[in-house]
């Protein structure tokens, strides 16, 4: 048996968090001399805290550790837990990334002196054909999942796409939610198709939006929006439509953000003189 000081140097853990891991039951001495209060451990629990060593490093929670170790001889559990880590490691390495991003293009308009100008243009969209999928979905960036459902379900019918290809999301809701959105994403086609289980379709017909296309990073958005809003109220427009946008170049086409090319859409009008 070990010394908890020897047991201390030999898994490279202070005595103090030995005796912390004593009191949640996560690693116990094998014995405590009941005169003096001294604990020891044996050569066997070596590997074992090492074991706790490697899921801490992980980023587990001493809590969950406890559970992970009643079943640490079992593969297809220990897979279950671990994948699990590494998709909440993966969710939070693409939010520190969008977060670096933000950072980096915050940093160049100090450097530019950039206030983030963007040309606002007048014009209208031609009635056109469209396959579209409308669902609530979790959240705006769950998007992807339409545009998934849309072409898996026509991936048989060969569609042919209209050129120049309106590629779009429309926001249905009356207002910027958190859960529970309503989006259409629709690809303008030409020909005609049946409709499958969850793809519709339809004509959409000619709107006249006001419209900034972007180059870069979806965190835009905000100073687009704030750029619209300014030239539809000096303008005498005044919105008339769900908003909409078309991805001229998107993740589909490319995994660098600053390569995106986004175009967004309202639909306005003039505004009615009494």
């Amino acid at each position: 048996m070990l010394k908890i000081g020897d047991f201390s140097k030999l898994s490279r853990v202070s005595i103090r968090m030995l005796r912390h891991y004593d009191e949640i039951d996560l690693l116990k001495p094998v014995k405590i001399d009941k005169f003096t209060g001294y604990r020891y451990y044996s050569e066997e629990q070596l590997p074992v805290m090492a074991r706790i060593l490697s899921l801490k490093n992980m980023g587990f929670k001493l809590t969950v550790i406890k559970e992970i170790l009643k079943c640490y001889d079992n593969k297809e559990e220990m897979e279950r837990y671990l994948r699990i880590r590494y998709a909440e490691l993966m969710a939070v390495s693409e939010e520190t990334a969008q977060r670096l991003r933000i950072l980096e293009t915050a940093i160049e308009r100090l450097r530019k002196d950039d206030t983030m100008n963007y040309d606002v243009v007048l014009k209208t969209l031609p009635e056109r054909q469209v396959a579209t999928v409308r669902q609530v979905i979790p959240c705006y960036e769950e998007e992807g999942r339409l545009w998934h459902i849309l072409f898996k379900e026509t991936s048989h019918l060969n569609l042919i796409l209209q050129d120049p290809c309106f590629m779009s999301a429309i926001l249905h809701d009356k207002e910027y939610k958190e859960t529970d959105v309503d989006v259409e994403v629709q690809a303008a086609v030409k020909g005609s198709y049946p409709d499958t289980e969850h793809v519709v379709f339809k004509i959409e017909p000619e709107v006249t939006v006001a419209s900034i296309t972007f180059t870069g990073a979806y965190e835009q958005f905000r100073d687009v929006y704030s750029s619209l809003a300014t030239w539809v109220d000096a303008n005498g427009y005044e919105y008339c439509g769900s908003m909409f946008d078309i991805y001229h170049v998107s993740p589909h086409e490319t995994k660098n953000p600053e390569e995106y090319v986004t175009e967004v859409c309202c639909p306005v009008q003039k505004v009615k003189r009494i």
